[in-house]
């Protein structure tokens, strides 16, 4: 669907070639601007906003009426977290710490409140380190209180929280719903129907769905308006999933319940789900030609307006007449980017937030207003980046040798021939996740800066386009999904895009292990490899602790894993022919490795037992650790010494300064 624009751009960038490279630190610092949220009424702004004196992230609000700014909430030991609207009147929001590490994060956001104006400021959850409070003795909810993603009704001092029972690292038991009151901390436990491990409020803000886990088996329960009994309405396996598993999405007008189901055509679509039946129905609603849906429902009132989705890129498709002529007027008045409109939820204004981006431009946001038609600007999450610098990124499609059609992202560097030039492959984590998007990504347009075209393959086993697709990926690290990632390099180099003696494979997490099997595998096909936090051994996921509190560790070693990866007693030849760490003598290439100290999703045993068992045969590997981080780069002075680093290392192996 979308194109890129190369075609508007490649007279700016061929006269821009001479330029100077954009600097390393305009890629990997954080965000300068984040997160703009209108109030309900629209007529207030409250936005993340990186302080000049200390580089925190402050919580400020706008009055659109006069565009003043005040900062109403900032500390000097935390930035802002998350944050929504109570009212038109209040604020909620949490904690983090941008400049901390892995080993040294606080995983207690805390939970504070806060007038628009900045008064009324009250800490409603502790924070498991030494942090301000407002001076009274008052007795605060605990550490594990957390922020129910979706808002509530937004008309009163209170406010849906949850309250999860962790009983240890990656070990989350159950997950209670609070209903707070932000004022005065008073708090009011909703009934439920067992140890509940997720809620969706309905249009009006009530709880209205909530699921349990038992053992594999997910039960998905719901109570009627006005009725505080819960009732099971579904039951499947949360892991192999099937044709009677669904993801609940959002409840709508007149209480109508829409799922994501996989049910019809192999892709995952918006579906109704009968409450009184406990069927989903058996036609979509909404179905995404060659993708599974992903994205949410946009409505106001008692009416659906529109949806949000992703396709190769985040867009938005209106169903009302008002909306889709609002899009167009946005559309006209900025051209070269997709338009993302997002509505306040009980409009008293004209206001409307407009997030715009593209593959050669960070987000930029605007307020429009849908009876001036005037558009102004109001923040840039990364102003110093020139678009012209940039590349270019298009969605391509090529053949497995199996003949699985494999979607993959390819970015072309603008100020380049397109052909013929030094490849990064790019391997995504997960693995069962979606890998990319078409939109400006630090990373890849870090590389395309530096001359590199850069492939992003979605092997099997990769989600978001087709439970098939997906499926084909069960059992085969190392082996088919790794082929995959293979023949787009021969895609890519018969296509006149790569030079075949300058390609990289590099990625983290799983994208770390494919490169390590990459170069086992491909050797001939690869110069060189970067992994960082990556998989070294597939045994180790199940006895090396691979721990983070998303991802249920131990229900997912056992419920999961074994059908997903292998099973360690069955599979076990297959294990042992497809890791890294057995088979690192055959890897001959240079190679620069990355890990945390403080991973405890892939920890750093991962790394050390590979570099050691590398190096005794292989010369050319650099070693890097940061002993501080975790399963990636938090703080920004580490991303842009890694970066630095890999910058240097493709420039000795495939860049400019190679070695024939």
């Amino acid at each position: 669907m979308i194109k890129t624009i190369l075609a508007l751009l490649i007279a700016a960038a061929m006269s821009a070639a001479s330029a100077q490279q954009q600097p390393i630190e305009d890629f990997f610092n954080n965000p300068e601007f984040n997160e703009p949220v209108l109030s309900p009424s629209g007529r207030y702004l409250a936005a993340k906003v990186a302080s000049k004196e200390n580089g925190r992230d402050m919580l400020a609000v706008v009055d659109l009426r006069d565009n003043k700014a005040q900062a109403i909430a900032g500390f000097s030991s935390a930035d802002i977290g998350h944050l929504q609207w109570v009212s038109d009147n209040r604020l909620l929001f949490d904690l983090n710490d941008k400049t901390a590490s892995e080993g040294e994060r606080i995983y207690a956001p805390g939970l504070f409140a806060v007038d628009r104006d900045g008064t009324h400021f009250r800490q409603l959850a502790e924070r498991a380190n030494h942090f301000v409070r407002d001076g009274m003795a008052k007795k605060l909810l605990p550490w594990h209180t957390f922020m129910l993603s979706q808002v509530g009704a937004q008309d009163s001092e209170w406010v849906y929280v949850t309250d999860n029972n962790i009983a240890g690292l990656g070990d989350l038991r159950d997950v209670a719903l609070l209903r707070l009151n932000t004022l005065n901390g008073r708090t009011e436990e909703v009934s439920r129907p067992g140890d509940t491990m997720g809620w969706v409020l309905d249009n009006k803000g009530a709880p209205r769905l909530t699921y349990t886990l038992d053992k594999s088996i997910r039960n998905i329960y719901l109570r009627d308006s006005g009725n505080d009994q819960w009732r099971k309405v579904a039951s499947f396996d949360t892991y192999r999933g099937g044709p009677d598993a669904f993801t609940p999405l959002a409840f709508g007008p007149e209480g109508t319940l829409y799922v994501i189901s996989s049910k019809v055509k192999d892709r995952a679509a918006v579906h109704t789900f009968d409450v009184a039946t406990g069927k989903v129905s058996e036609q979509p609603l909404i179905q995404l030609d060659g993708y599974d849906f992903s994205g949410r429902l946009i409505m106001r009132g008692d009416k659906l307006l529109g949806i949000r989705y992703l396709r190769d890129a985040y867009d938005t498709l209106w169903f009302d007449p008002d909306m889709k002529q609002m899009q167009e007027a946005v559309n006209k008045l900025l051209p070269n980017t997709i338009n993302m409109l997002d509505l306040p939820t009980h409009a008293e204004t004209a206001n409307v937030l407009v997030t715009a981006y593209s593959d050669v431009q960070p987000s930029v946001y605007f307020i429009y207003n849908s009876e001036t038609k005037k558009l102004d600007r109001v923040g840039a999450s990364r102003p110093n980046i020139k678009p012209s610098h940039m590349g270019a990124e298009e969605e391509v499609r090529y053949t497995a040798r199996d003949g699985l059609e494999i979607p993959a992202m390819l970015t072309v560097p603008l100020q380049s021939s397109g052909k013929n030039l030094p490849m990064v492959v790019l391997v995504h984590g997960g693995p069962y996740v979606r890998g990319s998007r078409w939109g400006w990504r630090s990373d890849v347009q870090f590389l395309a800066s530096r001359g590199y075209v850069v492939l992003e393959p979605e092997y099997r086993g990769s989600t978001g386009f087709g439970d098939a697709h997906f499926r084909a990926g069960w059992k085969q690290w190392g082996l088919k999904m790794q082929d995959d990632i293979a023949d787009g390099v021969k895609w890519a180099v018969a296509k006149g895009y790569a030079d075949p003696k300058r390609v990289c494979i590099a990625g983290a997490s799983y994208g770390g292990y494919a490169t390590l099997m990459g170069l086992v595998n491909d050797p001939d096909l690869y110069k060189c490899g970067v992994d960082w936090v990556g998989v070294t051994d597939i045994k180790l996921l199940y006895t090396g602790h691979w721990l983070h509190a998303d991802d249920m560790p131990e229900r997912w070693k056992k419920y999961g894993m074994p059908d997903l990866i292998g099973d360690m007693e069955k599979d076990a030849a297959q294990l042992k022919a497809t890791s890294p760490l057995e088979q690192a003598a055959r890897i001959n290439r240079p190679l620069l490795l990355a890990y945390g100290g403080a991973d405890k999703r892939v920890p750093i045993v991962h790394g050390t037992k590979f570099r050691d068992a590398v190096q005794a045969t292989n010369k050319d590997v650099e070693w890097i650790e940061y002993a501080e981080e975790g399963h990636g780069w938090y703080l920004p002075k580490n991303r842009i010494d890694f970066w630095t680093r890999v910058e240097k290392f493709l420039d000795r192996q495939i860049g400019p300064n190679a070695k024939p």
